[in-house]
């Protein structure tokens, strides 16, 4: 009886007139096609990540600049914040930041730092388009944020939504508190 799958001669041996050297040259010939089929596949992975870069910093930039575009908003309602781009290691984007002072009486004083910053990470081998928020409202951080996406999948209305509700969040945060 013959079992399906498991009694079946395996190709290098089907033919049983076949001499070795026909059988090795056959082999030879499947470990190239094998070779050049996975040469091809690397290229394409080398294609696919230039292109994945590509658009990750073409997201980056209409991200940072939306970001930009908060922050400054921020600092139009809320007098004394400073603004600062951001850019380099940590990602592409802005913060805004306050120092105040209190006066306590008999020349004691209490410092407080308030700073909101939103990024854009910067690429790297997870392939995934990321946006960062912080806020720090009177030396207390209570807002910490993040949402990333595969590049490839990567939803910019969303993203953009993110950034304006953070935004808004650390604005009613701040607002509440000061």
């Amino acid at each position: 009886m013959i079992r399906p799958g498991l009694d079946e001669t395996p190709p290098f041996l089907s033919d049983s007139t076949m001499d070795f050297d026909q059988r090795l040259q056959k082999a030879i010939e499947r470990g190239q096609r094998r070779g050049d089929a996975e040469a091809l596949a690397e290229a394409a992975r080398t294609v696919n990540e230039e292109e994945l870069r590509r658009l990750h910093s073409q997201c980056r930039l209409e991200l940072s600049e939306h970001i930009e575009r908060c922050i400054r908003s921020l600092v139009q309602h809320f007098p004394g914040f400073q603004v600062e781009t951001v850019y380099g290691e940590r990602g592409w984007g802005a913060a805004c930041r306050r120092d105040d002072v209190r006066m306590l009486g008999r020349g004691r004083r209490e410092n407080y730092y308030s700073r909101m910053e939103m990024t854009v990470r910067p690429y790297s081998s997870l392939r995934v388009l990321e946006v960062a928020a912080k806020g720090t409202i009177l030396n207390k951080e209570l807002l910490t944020r993040q949402h990333y996406e595969p590049v490839a999948d990567a939803d910019l209305t969303k993203f953009l939504e993110l950034i304006d509700g953070w935004a808004l969040e650390f604005a009613e945060l701040y607002a509440a508190r000061c």
